[in-house]
C-alpha cells in the first residue's frame, strides 16, 4: 500500500507509515492520503480515482462535513479519542483554576483572599459529551472522588458514573445541569449541539457552577454565556475553545472576574503530532492487516 501524506509532510507522520509497513508515494498513486497541514480547501488538490482512505489529523470534522470534500467512494477516519488525554489534563487544570480563583489571583495587583474558593473532592461533575475525552477526564478525577453525571449519544452506560443518559433525553440533560458543581462540554460540534448551552441551559445551572468547554466553541451560545456571567447566576466559565474563534481582542470574556480563557491550547501542536503519528501507525497497520480502522467517519452523524 502506498501512502500520500500531504499537504505538509511531518517527519513523525512519514516515520509511523514506514514502521507500520506501507510506503510512501506521491498523492497520485497513493491508495490512501494522511491529511495535515490545511484544511479541506486544498483537499481537491490531492484527490485523485484510485484514493481509498483519507486519515484526518483532527478529532471535530465540521469545517470537514461544510466543506462538501468528504465523498462518496472514500473512508475518511478522523482522529477521535487520539487525544483525549491531554485535552482531559487540560480540562482538570481548567476545573482546579477555576475552584481555586486562580484566575483571579493571577490577576490580582494586591494581596487579597478571592471569594468564591471551593474543592473539586467530592463535586457533582456533570460531562456532556462522555466519549473518549470524557472518560480519560473521569479517569484524572478519581482520586478527587466526585460523582459523575453523564451524556452520551447512546445513553448506554458510562463505567463509573452515577448514571449516564442519551443526548436526547432533555430531561435527563436538565437534571445534570441542575445538579453539576461543574458541567463539562466535551460533545461533537454537530447541528444538533449547535448553542447546546443557551441562556435556557446556563439558567438551570447552580449558582455557583463552573462551566468547562472543551469540545467548539459553537456548543456554547457566547452572549448568553456572557449575560449569566454578569448576572452572577453562575458561578464562572473555563473555555479553551470560544466563538467566535480566535476570541477577538478586548471580548469581555478576556477581563471577565468570572471567565478563565485559554486560546484553544488542550492539544498544543507539541503534542499534538506524537499522538497523531501513533494513531497514524495504528490505522496504517490496521489497514494493511484488513482490520476495521479507528475513527471511522459517520457522515450521516457528522462526527
Amino acid at each position: 500500500m502506498k501512502v500520500h501524506i500531504g499537504p505538509i509532510a511531518p517527519p513523525d507522520l512519514t516515520a509511523a507509515v514506514v514502521a507500520a509497513g506501507a510506503e510512501i508515494g506521491p498523492a497520485a498513486e497513493a491508495s490512501a492520503l494522511v491529511w495535515y497541514g490545511s484544511g479541506p480547501e486544498r483537499f481537491a488538490e490531492l484527490d485523485h480515482p484510485g484514493l481509498e482512505w483519507v486519515q484526518l489529523p483532527s478529532a471535530g470534522i465540521e469545517t470537514w462535513m461544510t466543506s462538501g470534500a468528504l465523498r462518496d467512494g472514500i473512508t475518511f477516519t478522523s482522529a477521535v479519542g487520539t487525544y483525549a488525554e491531554t485535552v482531559a489534563e487540560h480540562t482538570l487544570g481548567l476545573m482546579l483554576a477555576g475552584a481555586r480563583q486562580l484566575h483571579a489571583v493571577a490577576r490580582a495587583d494586591q494581596w487579597a483572599r478571592p471569594a468564591g474558593i471551593r474543592s473539586l473532592i467530592g463535586a457533582t461533575v456533570g460531562i456532556i459529551g462522555a466519549g473518549g475525552i470524557g472518560r480519560a477526564l473521569m479517569e484524572l478525577l478519581r482520586p478527587f472522588g466526585v460523582r459523575v453525571l453523564a451524556v452520551n449519544r447512546s445513553g448506554k452506560p458510562v463505567d463509573g458514573a452515577a448514571w449516564t443518559c442519551p443526548a436526547d433525553d432533555a430531561s435527563g440533560v436538565r437534571r445534570l445541569l441542575a445538579e453539576s458543581d461543574f458541567v463539562v462540554v466535551a460533545a461533537p460540534a454537530t447541528a444538533e449541539t449547535a448553542k447546546l448551552i443557551d441562556a435556557d441551559a446556563l439558567s438551570r445551572m447552580k449558582s455557583d457552577a463552573w462551566l468547562v468547554n472543551v469540545a467548539r466553541g459553537s456548543l456554547v451560545d457566547t452572549d448568553a454565556l456572557v449575560a449569566a456571567l454578569d448576572a452572577e447566576s453562575i458561578g464562572g466559565a473555563a473555555l479553551d475553545v470560544t466563538d467566535p474563534e480566535p476570541l477577538p481582542a478586548g471580548h469581555p470574556l478576556f477581563q471577565h472576574p468570572r471567565a478563565l480563557i485559554s486560546p484553544h491550547s488542550a492539544n498544543p501542536k507539541s503534542l499534538l503530532i506524537p499522538a497523531l503519528a501513533r494513531r497514524v501507525e495504528d490505522n496504517v497497520r490496521r489497514r494493511l492487516a484488513g482490520e476495521p480502522l479507528l475513527g471511522v467517519i459517520d457522515l450521516t452523524a457528522g462526527y
